[in-house]
């Protein structure tokens, strides 16, 4: 399996832990990380469930990471998730020391999703909020270099948050 292929299948597995946390009751946010030694860490959205509004996938795998791996390790390691980390999550990243993040769904792609579907839906000013931030930008201010992959397209992407955000 070549970088990209490896790459395109850790996303697709973001996604589908994306689809359990929806499944269960949560928004359809999913990450894993990937150690240097191989050691995989999956998580899923647990804002619902938890009632914790800092329950996004990628603040459930820092703290997940950051108990089992060393400083070393974290920034060695690389963070898929199936949607851009939103700004907590990437304050999240950048503080835990993870040295690179790949994403699937951007978050200006999420944020026409939410948009859409909240219009559709009669929900007008009381659509889901959003932060235009990207991840991107939100790195870029810091002292230290995270990288930044994406969006990378992969299948269920953008179908994960169908009709939920209406």
């Amino acid at each position: 399996m070549d970088a990209d292929d490896e790459r395109d299948a850790r996303l697709t597995r973001a996604v589908e832990l994306a689809a359990e946390a929806r499944a269960r009751g949560d928004h359809p946010f999913g990450a894993l990380l990937v150690a240097p030694d191989g050691t995989v860490v999956e998580v899923l959205n647990s804002v619902l469930t938890d009632r914790d509004p800092t329950g996004h996938a990628e603040t459930n795998l820092v703290r997940a990471a950051a108990r089992r791996l060393e400083a070393g390790e974290l920034a060695a390691s690389v963070l898929y998730t199936s949607t851009e980390p939103c700004a907590m999550c990437s304050g999240a990243i950048y503080w835990a020391g993870i040295g690179t993040v790949v994403f699937a769904l951007s978050s200006s792609a999420l944020t026409a999703i939410v948009e859409e579907q909240s219009r559709a839906a009669g929900r007008g000013d009381e659509a889901e909020p959003t932060l235009e931030l990207s991840s991107r930008e939100l790195f870029a201010r810091g002292g230290r270099t995270v990288t930044v992959v994406g969006p990378i397209e992969v299948p269920g992407g953008a179908e994960v948050h169908a009709g939920f955000w209406a």
